[in-house]
């Protein structure tokens, strides 16, 4: 078995793993935490669990959006810590691990050019996060420009999906069940298709 295709079943066994908390009666915790884990070490975007507990409750669309930004957004501070502090010990072994480390160093080159905006632009798209947030603290991107770029971007991305659920009514709800597995595939792939994008950039 290549080593591609060994990522893609471990991304697939940790996307299972991550949909299965959808009826765990702590899912709202779990949602908080893989937001937090995922914008520093973890490759599962929240949003399939998002999406899968809207749909069961979709009254919570909103609530469930602001408990997806209010951990991403941590997260994101928790990765730009690693960058700042813990680099050589945590930070580097992560960027290894995804196989992004040319494309981690193409990020200083990003910041330069764009600064925040690849924070906003990143937070929004399929754009591996982790990596813009651990090259953000180790290049020394402003702080508070960086907190508040995440808070907006994954906001707008995560209140994006739960206001769609929870006001689209009963026909886009019906929608998204019908098509659930289609869908939640769908980020998965554009999860892979994100690291594909930044490794052919590098």
């Amino acid at each position: 078995m290549s080593e591609q295709v060994k990522k893609v079943s471990r991304l697939r066994r940790l996307y299972d793993w991550t949909l299965s908390w959808a009826e765990h009666p702590s899912a709202k915790y779990a949602l908080f935490f893989i937001a937090l884990v995922e914008s520093s070490v973890f490759p599962i975007p929240p949003d399939i669990l998002l999406i899968a507990l809207a749909l069961g409750k979709p009254q919570w669309g909103m609530r469930l959006a602001a408990i997806t930004t209010a951990g991403s957004t941590i997260g994101a501070v928790v990765g730009y810590g690693i960058g700042l502090f813990l680099f050589t010990s945590i930070g580097q072994p992560i960027i290894d691990f995804y196989g992004l480390s040319s494309q981690y160093l193409k990020a200083e080159d990003w910041f330069a050019v764009y600064g925040v905006a690849i924070v906003l632009i990143a937070g929004f798209s399929p754009i591996p996060f982790k990596v813009i947030t651990i090259a953000a603290g180790a290049f020394g991107l402003d702080f508070l420009l960086f907190v508040l770029s995440a808070l907006v971007s994954r906001g707008a991305r995560f209140f994006l999906v739960g206001g769609l659920l929870q006001w689209g009514g009963p026909k886009l709800r019906a929608f998204v069940e019908k098509h659930f597995e289609l869908l939640t595939a769908l980020v998965t792939l554009l999860v892979v298709i994100g690291f594909i994008v930044i490794w052919m950039l590098g």
